[in-house]
């Protein structure tokens, strides 16, 4: 292993005269790279080390990765990654950036970019917003449908090496009390093997893909253009290749995490809306979990070699383990359905009880106008025509809705469902879906003054509804039938609407089983 060489090339991208730009250099270390930051621009370097998951130990296997990084990362971030620039020895013995000489090492060119734009810094002072995790969940399902699938394999078996390397991992150090690592150890081996058939089938379905492998918050920016996914698992295709799914729930976990349960939701159901993956919505807390699990034993390997000197490492490692613990936890499925006129609230209520229903990441959401575009393969806001609400395709819309609530009750996920429900027969057919799953059905009629209806629909921003004045004024004109549901005033400060609709939904959220 050339470390002697590799010294001298450290010591070489730290002159900012290397470069031929103005100084200072600055140096961002991991466990396997250097990254030189100088004047817009990032030169990231291998370190010579060969370990059980990446061997980075000679120039010509430095090179191939430096490569293979920056073809694996253009397919998200083309923009970032400029190239590769070998590092040769020349007849006098300097170094030099793509001389004449012998190639000792090689590095990855990338463009520079502010640390503020990353979106772990974001999160931290709060500039995450809603719109950002729509576009970055839009963003992850195109990259996803993209990626190669995997050609041979079970999806039960690829799940089963994950957790063959968390008990080695947690083998390393010696945080956890041993009892509890192999309790935890059982809990993830009882859960495979009761999602087993449903990875399997995906498997079968394509759905382990190369995907990115590190997707968390740390590795995603704002760029000019918009969020963009980097540093993705480019020296290991294996540990790259799993279910779509579970390169999701990194980014999923990390914002549970970090304390926005709301974000993690939004990004699981608009992801799910634009990939129409409904059946892999119940497996999403077991892959949540295996994230977790990951953080808790490369954290504790970490203060293991390192120490801890302030304990915030530790802390971090066992809120992670205990994160991983309560993720595996058994809850009941259960349905709730938002029902009431246009301006209503009924979206606003249902994306705000959806993270506290169920398991992380919260409650599966199924919305009559999201279903409605994705029909005419439309962007959620972008307006239909007329004929898009004929009563023919409405009814298709409402019998879509039963069928997708059928298949995650079935699977044992929570749902809720937002649409009208101004006929009583839907409403009787809706109940009629919890009766058949045999699981607690909780119906919210929200109701409001004509006047505030009207004010709401007129002065909304553009959205997945289409609906207009003209559409409320024809909801009005015939009657709803008898309304069993619990009724909500509508008119109320949207605080007050959640609050009503949590004390008739207490029994079913999830902080009530000690999460």
């Amino acid at each position: 292993m050339d470390i002697h060489d590799q010294k001298a090339v450290i010591a070489f991208l730290m002159g900012p005269e290397s470069y031929g730009r103005p100084g200072p250099v600055d140096i961002i270390e991991t466990h396997i790279s250097l990254v030189f930051l100088i004047d817009g621009l990032a030169f990231k370097l291998k370190r010579a080390v060969k370990l059980p998951y990446a061997d980075f130990s000679t120039p010509d296997l430095r090179l191939a990765f430096c490569r293979r990084e920056v073809e694996l990362n253009a397919r998200t971030a083309p923009e970032l990654y400029l190239g590769i620039r070998r590092i040769t020895r020349e007849a006098n013995g300097q170094l030099a950036f793509d001389g004449a000489g012998q190639t000792i090492d090689a590095v990855v060119e990338m463009r520079r970019f502010s640390q503020d734009c990353l979106f772990d810094r974001m999160a931290s002072e709060d500039r995450l917003t809603s719109a950002l995790m729509e576009q970055i969940a839009r963003m992850i399902t195109a990259f996803h449908a993209s990626a190669p699938a995997a050609q041979d394999g079970s999806g039960s078996a690829n799940m089963s090496g994950v957790l063959d390397i968390n008990e080695r991992g947690f083998a390393t150090s010696h945080l956890f009390p041993a009892e509890d690592v192999s309790t935890l150890n059982a809990a993830f081996r009882a859960a495979l093997s009761g999602h087993a058939a449903a990875l399997d089938a995906r498997a079968e379905m394509g759905m382990i893909r190369l995907c990115h492998g590190d997707l968390h918050l740390r590795n995603i920016y704002l760029s000019e253009a918009g969020p963009r996914l980097f540093d993705c698992i480019d020296f290991n295709d294996q540990i790259a290749t799993v279910d779509i799914l579970y390169d999701l729930a990194f980014l999923l976990m990390d914002l549970w995490h970090r304390g926005f349960p709301h974000f993690a939701n939004t990004v699981m159901n608009n992801y799910l809306d634009a990939a129409g993956d409904d059946r892999g919505y119940t497996l999403l807390p077991f892959f949540m979990a295996v994230r977790a699990a990951v953080r808790a034993h490369v954290t504790a390997t970490q203060i293991e070699e390192n120490g801890d000197p302030d304990g915030a490492l530790t802390r971090g490692a066992r809120a992670y383990f205990d994160l991983a613990s309560a993720l595996l936890a058994q809850t009941t499925p259960a349905l709730i359905v938002v029902g009431g006129l246009s301006g209503s609230g009924k979206s606003t209520l249902a994306e705000a009880l959806a993270p506290a229903l169920g398991l992380p990441p919260g409650a599966r959401i199924l919305e009559s106008d999201r279903i409605r575009k994705a029909m005419y393969a439309v962007e959620p806001a972008e307006r239909l025509p007329a004929e898009a609400y004929s009563p023919e395709v409405s009814r298709k819309v409402y019998d879509t809705l039963y069928a997708k609530a059928g298949v995650i009750i079935e699977a044992g996920g929570t749902v809720i469902v937002n649409a009208v429900f101004d006929h009583e027969e839907q409403r009787v057919e809706i109940e009629a879906v919890a009766k058949t799953g045999g699981i607690p059905f909780i119906g919210l009629w929200l109701e409001a003054d004509i006047e505030t209806l009207m004010a709401r629909v007129r002065n909304r921003p553009k959205g997945a509804s289409d609906a207009t004045t003209n559409v409320l004024e024809h909801q009005l004109a015939h009657e709803a039938g008898r309304i069993t549901w619990h009724r909500i005033d509508a008119s109320q400060p949207q605080g007050a609407v959640l609050a009503t609709a949590q004390g008739a939904c207490r029994a079913l959220l999830y902080p009530a089983n000690g999460y």
